[in-house]
Parts: structure tokens; sequence; C-alpha cells
């Protein structure tokens, strides 16, 4: 989203490895329309990581074959190779999940995997990046901060894949991370050796978190953990504000209850009602850590919040009764307690 020039830019997956990319503006109405997939030169192949909308002309896609450079009809402006390419651990290509720029450079996610794909060597915890800097000018990137020793993840415990994902904002001359499932959120300094400055603990109410296993394990009651366990989806600042968007996670019988054995209409049934019972939820805290307010937002995406020139736009959910040709983005403010 570009709001200088009211552009929104969003793909459309139709197939599998097949996707359209268009531009519309904020009437809603689509200008431009084009492909960038497949084994073609101009192509980024797979995405790495949203676009983002450098400005009134062009953006960048970060993919296999580069830093892209396009305009909005979809021609190359220019390519830069990745010095340092591997296929990624995951790539989150969801509104709210994207590269935020510092300086010339983008701070994201680090998409490493560990070597041979081991998750049961508890030392990577000590040795693991969670972030990148990313150079789209010489396709080189920098992997920074570690977790600090209070985190929950340097307790000696197991954790499932991805338990860590970090959600992360820059402001203040300061990157703002949570990792994962961890109700903390981390402040670092901006620029080298990017130290440690503050430690904020987040007090949600009813947060159901997976707080590690004695030993590791390939039980699914370990890594389906995933799915029950409370996360941090997405943390935003607002003037003296934090927005933070979670999911809650199962209460101790609903996890037990989620790996005993169901039949198929029973394990669609059991989902139906906890999706009502546990949905994705907003807290909004001051300086000090003080929840302000929490709540579940009417028909919005929690996770898709969205910090722009200023601006916070969230996505509206999508109907699962009516299946709709078009999708929704509101610009909303702070609602700092609950009359």
């Amino acid at each position: 989203m570009h709001p200088q020039s009211k552009t929104v830019l969003f793909v459309h997956n139709y197939e599998i490895f097949k996707e359209d990319i268009h531009l519309a503006n904020f009437d809603g109405l689509v200008f431009s329309s084009f492909s960038k997939t497949g084994d073609k030169p101009d192509t980024y192949l797979f995405l790495m990581s949203t676009f983002r909308i450098l400005n009134e002309k062009s953006f960048l896609a970060y993919g296999y074959n580069g830093f892209m450079t396009y305009d909005f009809e979809g021609k190359l402006l220019s390519r830069v190779e990745l010095n340092d390419f591997q296929i990624p651990n995951y790539s989150p290509l969801l509104m709210g999940y994207g590269m935020e720029k510092l300086g010339e450079k983008y701070i994201y996610i680090n998409q490493d995997s560990p070597e041979n794909s081991d998750y049961s060597d508890k030392n990577r915890y000590d040795e693991m990046y969670l972030l990148d800097l990313l150079d789209p000018t010489t396709g080189e990137k920098e992997r920074i901060i570690k977790f600090p020793e209070s985190s929950i993840f340097k307790s000696g415990k197991y954790f499932f894949r991805n338990a860590w994902d970090p959600v992360f904002h820059l402001a203040d001359n300061k990157i703002y991370v949570a990792f994962g499932l961890e109700p903390t959120i981390y402040s670092f300094n901006a620029s080298p050796p990017y130290e440690l400055k503050s430690v904020l603990p987040i007090d949600l109410k009813d947060y159901n978190y997976f707080k590690g296993a004695d030993d590791y394990s390939e039980d699914v009651s370990f890594f389906g953990r995933r799915f029950t366990s409370g996360m941090i989806l997405n943390i935003k600042k607002v003037g003296d504000y934090f927005l933070v968007a979670y999911f809650p996670g199962y209460d101790e019988l609903d996890t037990q209850t989620n790996f005993e054995n169901k039949s198929p209409e029973e394990s669609k049934l059991f989902r139906e009602r906890m999706q009502k019972k546990y949905p994705s939820r907003i807290a909004i805290l001051d300086s000090t850590g003080n929840v302000t307010n929490d709540f579940v937002p009417d028909n919005l995406e929690p996770s898709s919040m969205l910090l722009r020139d200023g601006q916070l736009w969230i996505m509206e959910k999508p109907d699962e009764e009516v299946e709709r040709d078009y999708f929704r983005l509101f610009r909303v403010g702070l609602k700092l307690k609950n009359d």
C-alpha cells in the first residue's frame, strides 16, 4: 500500500505457482495487471516477501531471482542477484508481514533452515539469527539479532518448528521484535551492533502458550502445538502505544482434546468450535506495558495490520458464507479503552 500515490498492490493466486499482480487506486479501480511468475529472465520466480511500493511509478520484489524492480506496467527496471541465496524455510506472503525500510536497506525475517533441517539440537537457540538486513543494491544480507538471554527460547527447553517466528516494527531508531509465542516486546538499537535496549513483557488475559518441553519429539502432540499455542501475530507502534495482534491459544483441556482420535466429522466440528472460541485479538498497550484495551475487531483480520505514512490499515476478514470477487481495506484509529 502507498498512501501518497493512493495505490494498492496485491496478488491473486489462481493456480499453484501461478499468480497475477494487480495495481488499483483507492477507489478500487484496477489500472494494471500482469504476471511475473515462471522461469523467464524478467520474473522473480518465487516470492520470499510481499511486494514493496517504492514510489508513484515502481515497486520492489524480493524473490528467488533476486531484487527485481518493476514499473506499474510490469516492465523490469533492474535486477540484483542475491549473493547468498538459500531456499527459504518459510515465506509469510500476507499483508502485515513484509520487509520494512531501514535507511537504504530493509529489515526482514531470517529465513534460514538449520543444518540438515535438524530441529532437535538445543544449541540452535544460541546460534540462531532471527532477522536479516537486506541490501537491494548489492544483493547482500547481514544476519542480525539473536535471542536475548532472558528469552524463553534460552530456557533450555525444546520448541516446535517456527515457534519463534518473529514479528517486528521499526520506530524511534529502534527495532521492536516479538518472538513467536513469547509474550514480550524486545527493542534493539536500529544500528550496529543492534544492542538490546529494553524488554517489555505483555500481560495478555487468558493467553495460553507453549512453554517448551524437556525432550524433543516428532510426535504430532509436540509439533502440532503450532496450531494450539498462543502466538504473537503482529506488532505496531502508533505514537506512544503498541498494538499487538495475537492468537490467544487453546486452554489445556482443549489442547488435549485437539490431539485425541476423532472421526473426520468430529474433527471438523471441533475446529469450528475452536475458531469461534479463540478468535485472534488486538491488545493496545501503553509504553509501560499496561493493557488499555483488548478486543476482537469486528470483521477485521488482526494479523494484517499495516502502517504506512502514519496511517494504520487492516484488511477485512473474508466472508465464510459468501464468495466475493473483491476485498476491502480499512483505515482505522485507536480506541484506547473499552467504554
